[in-house]
């Protein structure tokens, strides 16, 4: 064969070396390529984490047996020999920033896993890297320094084994509180919106960051991506939940998602008994039938009608009146399968059911309205026993039923308690909102907050952090993410929410709920790569398609792949996670 040469830069002599040349022949393989290059380099050190990045294609040759033939490469080749795993700074979740050595060859998903294991994060499938807004300083910002974490010198060794913690010792920065700049962190202090826009700038997972334009020492975040959190233990995830816990915290504050004024309260008492360590919580009971009042839809303008309801088994039928009760129902709703959510407003009497109902064509979504606690405790417990398949004769419904008067105990406020020695201690704009910021005086809003952590007073650090997660998740619109999109034979853009379990199709210009699908009734869904569409068939023989407007296509596949990934997980198989399976459900063409 004909010897050509090939020049290869060497990112080791600096920027200013020039390439070196190394003779070669079409038949030689990658392996034979970089041991030419090195001997020619005369370069004394350990090469074994150094690869060939070809620039043109933006790809890693990593497979040292393939040619240079089967490659495709040529003498017009630009080639450059460096390190897979760089230097990267990422913010974390608690405000704070951490430089890390991460690979830059592999999947994202696998350069997580090796900064999950490093910082003993288990179940690194839910976080992802995502990229941060451009902040925009202010003068009076400019001396303002980031103080930066350096871990780089703390190995990343084989990532097969996730059940064994790299950090024993583990940092204080990621366990502890950030440092606040006028309330709120430093990524956010400029821009009390920035965290919204990252649903829609999350990178490629099936791809490596040289390929997505990541360069050493760029800033990127480390983020919860999926909101399908398993197997919460707190003896071994520490660093887990507090990272999640401050994920929570901003999404609340920076009103990423909604929530009742009581709830935020509760939020904000919560956050306090963080400052306070204490223990202990409150419990109590429970019967079967009663008068409702019943929404068919949500955000409709006719208000709610009242029937009376039986609850048998695991549904719900509903009649005019209790004497016509002996009759046939106007409807009987089975419940297994549902999902079931409250909408609660303690101050306001507010007692809400939401019941998103399975229906051939998607979701039936129906609100029920309880007279008070009392009867709200008790079918909010038995709709959740019903939704699992369980009756109202399960062993759990009698501590269900204590857990949700629990919940509603805490957002009820103590108007008795002397709360004034310490007002003046809170700062109360790293609690709440601005929305609530705006409403209140800091002298008013002190007294509501310290209200509320009345309620939770007793709970220890642990507790209160675990319901504060808790109450999270409850919220009507928790785990949603949102992208733009042009739905097929459309003429206008709506909005597509992402949920754990289920997408639901918006309307863009007054945000109600047009149709929800839930995954598990989902036959199959592809990708058009050629002009990016989105296709689903679902149960029924219902198809939707969609184009994106405000995301690549990519993201969404990866969303309903990643969530359906995590639907197989099971304590069964402990630490261990397909990552094939992972790649066959989110990579798209280029991953299979």
């Amino acid at each position: 064969m004909a010897v050509w040469d090939l020049s290869v830069t060497l990112e080791d002599l600096g920027a200013e070396a020039p390439p070196i040349t190394v003779s070669v022949t079409s038949d030689l393989h990658i392996g034979g390529v970089i041991l030419k290059l090195v001997e020619k380099s005369q370069v004394r050190r350990d090469w074994s984490d150094h690869a060939l990045w070809w620039e043109q294609k933006q790809q890693w040759l990593l497979r040292p047996s393939w040619t240079l033939e089967k490659c495709g490469i040529h003498a017009d080749a630009r080639l450059i020999f460096m390190p897979q795993h760089k230097a990267l700074k990422l913010g974390l979740p608690n405000g704070l920033t951490i430089r890390v050595r991460a690979c830059f060859s592999g999947s994202v998903f696998r350069t997580v896993l090796g900064i999950c294991k490093m910082l003993n994060i288990r179940r690194p499938e839910e976080l992802s890297l995502l990229r941060p807004v451009e902040e925009k300083k202010k003068k009076k910002d400019k001396d303002l320094s980031e103080e930066v974490y350096d871990l780089t010198d703390v190995p990343l060794t084989s990532v097969h084994s996730l059940c064994d913690p790299v950090l024993t010792d583990l940092p204080s920065c990621l366990v502890s509180r950030p440092c606040l700049y006028n309330g709120m962190p430093a990524h956010f202090a400029d821009s009390p919106k920035t965290e919204k826009v990252y649903k829609i700038r999350w990178l490629d997972s099936s791809r490596s960051l040289m390929q997505q334009g990541v360069q050493e020492n760029d800033r990127l975040w480390l983020r919860f991506k999926y909101y399908c959190f398993h197997d919460m233990e707190p003896k071994y995830d520490a660093v887990r939940l507090t990272q999640l816990y401050e994920q929570a915290r901003w999404a609340i504050l920076l009103e990423d998602i909604d929530c009742t004024e009581e709830e935020m309260m509760l939020f904000g008492g919560l956050q306090v008994n963080r400052l306070f360590h204490n223990i202990e919580q409150k419990k109590t009971t429970v019967q079967h039938q009663h008068t409702f009042c019943f929404s068919p839809k949500r955000l409709t303008l006719k208000g709610y009608k009242q029937y009376w309801f039986k609850f048998k088994d695991d549904s719900i039928s509903y009649y005019k009146s209790k004497e016509e009760s002996l009759g046939e129902p106007i409807q009987q709703i089975n419940l297994k399968g549902c999902e079931v959510a409250p909408d609660v407003n303690v101050a306001g009497q507010k007692f809400c059911i939401r019941l998103l109902i399975p229906a051939p064509e998607g979701m039936n979504e129906v609100y029920l309205r309880c007279e008070n606690e009392e009867q709200y405790s008790r079918w909010m417990a038995a709709c959740r026993l019903a939704s699992k398949g369980k009756s109202l004769a399960d062993t759990s419904f009698q501590s269900e039923i204590q857990s949700i008067r629990s919940f509603l105990a805490m957002q009820q406020t103590n108007p008795s308690t002397n709360s004034s020695q310490t007002d003046d201690n809170i700062n109360t704009h790293s609690l709440v909102s601005p929305r609530y910021s705006k409403k209140y005086k800091t002298k008013q809003l002190a007294p509501k907050i310290l209200d509320a952590y009345q309620n939770v007073a007793q709970l220890s650090l642990t507790d209160a952090l675990l319901r504060f997660l808790q109450i999270w998740q409850a919220l009507p619109d928790f785990g949603l993410s949102f992208v733009v999109v042009r739905f097929k034979g459309s003429r206008k853009d709506e909005v597509l929410g992402i949920a754990p379990n289920r997408l639901i199709r918006i309307d863009l210009g007054v945000g109600d709920v047009v149709k929800t699908w839930r995954y598990n009734n989902m036959r199959q869904w592809n990708v058009n790569w050629d002009i990016r569409q989105v296709a689903i068939e679902f149960d029924g023989n219902v198809n939707i398609a969609f184009c994106c407007v405000t995301a690549d296509c990519k993201i969404v596949h990866e969303f309903i792949g990643g969530y359906i990934f995590m639907s197989t997980r099971s304590r069964e198989q402990s630490d261990t996670l397909n990552e094939e399976l992972f790649h066959k459900l989110t990579g798209g063409h280029e991953a299979l």
